[in-house]
């Protein structure tokens, strides 16, 4: 509801005049007008109250700009400028920062090249894969410093969301969001929080919510100097951003999943995990990802009533119609499944691993756990370290299985399917790996991959910036040793990578995005210097 008319300061605003003669780019959402200028970017917030956002007077204004600033410096320093008032000077015109009494107030930040919004690299098939283990590196950081708040969080949190969606759903979604989907949508949220909420609420006991970004979608991350940059954190609602850390990343892998991204999502997943430990929560990542979706589909449904363009109003509703279709895809889960990759040093398990994953179980896919990486972390090393002969001793091996077996187990019982990859040249170590599918009832596969030794030689030398310190003396000493009788499924290994992964591929019965619900291309989103 709009509860002020700010048309006098929007007009000045979108005045050049008002910044020195520049051109003005104006970007309007439903909670703010963004005008782009020169060098600067200016953000007003809407006069509005909804159910989850009330900026409809001016001190609350104020409040919430220098809120977001306070909030975004976290992970944007660089961009954010501060708060600056309009303000009433005595001859009755208005002035950024003047010496009058305060109208209203800005968001001032320095503007960032637009095509550098990691939705719009996406949308022109630019996102690099590459930078995906950073992006997801990069959030785990600043979830891992985040404030505690325990205030905040669980169950009841997310039975809020879900009724939230639901009566956006029939605010805004009237007349063209169909209203059985949408309440079937709703209803089976509310059922799978039902089945997870001892695990919901224990997490924020355990200090998994915490103040984090809130609104964490491709539109909200830009490359700044070429990193990934998180800006534009929800500073209007504490119900919003005081979250458990996976339903803010869910928002993410939403998002890139929707976008027909699978491999990306997959990417961020695993570095995330890989950089937390965070395996405990998986089983409510279906809920959290529908969650997200209609929490999208309730936005732009609410953000085409405030498009003035017709064209673009109706890109929303269709927007919102493809968001609760999705909604209700996430919580219909793959069943979880383990898969184990072994061979020999330089035989691609790694490399084949990291390209099933995506494919495999609920979305985001599998989750990878490779021993070279648990061996350097259970080691205090960095995954770019060397280990001399100590980092590979009989009893550190020992560890790192024990590892990998006890995380596969909590992964697969967590309903999420998981890809172990490691030598496996032992058979008590392949037999643990094999106990732990049957004893949690999960589909088993294990691969054997084989290649000449030379070939492997080859590869093992050629490795660069990897975790595995195999080289050439190593793979020679695995191929002395006796692996006794290997039932796993023998895979030639000696051919390219893709060749590789269509023959195992075959094998499972899958492909990219088969198990996991089909992706969609997304329509075109509005992508501006946020709001």
């Amino acid at each position: 509801m709009i509860t002020e008319d700010q048309i006098e300061v929007v007009e000045f605003l979108g005045s050049p005049s008002t910044h020195g003669g520049a051109s003005v780019d104006r970007i309007d959402t439903h909670t703010a007008v963004v005008f782009l200028a020169g060098a600067r970017a200016w953000k007003l917030k809407r006069a509005v109250r909804f159910d989850y956002l009330d900026s409809s007077t001016v001190d609350r204004r104020r409040a919430l700009c220098e809120a977001e600033v306070r909030l975004s410096r976290r992970t944007a320093p660089g961009i954010y400028r501060g708060v600056v008032a309009v303000t009433r000077e005595r001859d009755g015109s208005l002035a950024l920062g003047g010496a009058g009494a305060p109208v209203d107030w800005v968001v001032e930040m320095n503007r960032f090249d637009e095509d550098a919004l990691l939705d719009r690299l996406a949308g022109r098939g630019r996102l690099p894969i590459e930078m995906m283990p950073d992006l997801g590196e990069a959030i785990a950081r600043f979830h891992l410093g985040a404030e505690l708040r325990s205030d905040y969080g669980g169950a009841a949190a997310v039975a809020r969301v879900i009724d939230g969606n639901e009566l956006g759903f029939e605010e805004y979604g009237r007349g063209f969001l169909d209203e059985s989907a949408c309440g079937a949508v709703a209803a089976d949220a509310r059922a799978a929080l039902e089945s997870r909420r001892v695990l919901i609420d224990t997490r924020r006991a355990d200090g998994f919510v915490r103040q984090c970004h809130g609104d964490l979608h491709l539109r909200n991350i830009v490359l700044v100097e070429g990193k990934p940059t998180l800006f534009d954190a929800i500073e209007f609602n504490d119900d919003i951003a005081c979250i458990d850390v996976l339903y803010d990343l869910a928002f993410l892998l939403m998002d890139l999943w929707r976008r027909g991204l699978p491999r990306h999502a997959n990417a961020v997943w695993n570095a995330y995990l890989r950089a937390t430990a965070d395996l405990g929560g998986l089983a409510a990542m279906p809920l959290f990802l529908s969650c997200r979706a209609a929490i999208r589909a309730k936005t732009s449904a609410t953000a085409s009533h405030f498009q003035p363009d017709a064209t673009r109003a109706g890109e929303l509703r269709a927007l919102a119609r493809d968001y609760v279709a999705m909604a209700a895809r996430l919580l219909q889960a793959a069943p979880p499944r383990l898969i184990a990759v072994g061979g020999l040093s330089g035989t691609g398990k790694s490399t084949l691993a990291l390209a099933l994953a995506p494919s495999v179980g609920a979305v985001p896919g599998a989750v990878v756990l490779r021993s070279d990486e648990i061996r350097k972390e259970l080691y205090g090393a960095r995954m770019s370290d060397r280990l001399g002969p100590e980092g590979y001793t009989a009893e550190m091996s020992e560890r790192v299985y024990a590892a990998m077996t006890a995380r596969a187990r909590l992964v697969v019982r967590g309903g999420h399917s998981a890809i172990v990859d490691a030598v496996y040249i032992r058979r008590r170590d392949r037999d643990a790996i094999e106990r732990v599918a049957a004893e949690a009832r999960v589909s088993f596969a294990g691969f054997w991959l084989e290649a000449p030794q030379a070939a492997l030689v080859d590869r093992v030398q050629a490795r660069h910036h990897d975790p595995s310190d195999a080289d050439a003396h190593v793979v020679r000493l695995q191929y002395g040793q006796d692996s006794g009788s290997i039932q796993w499924t023998h895979v030639d290994a000696s051919g390219t990578p893709e060749a590789v992964q269509h023959s195992v591929e075959r094998s499972l019965g899958t492909h990219a995005g088969s198990e996991n619900f089909p992706t969609e291309h997304a329509p075109r989103e509005q992508s501006p210097q946020k709001r």
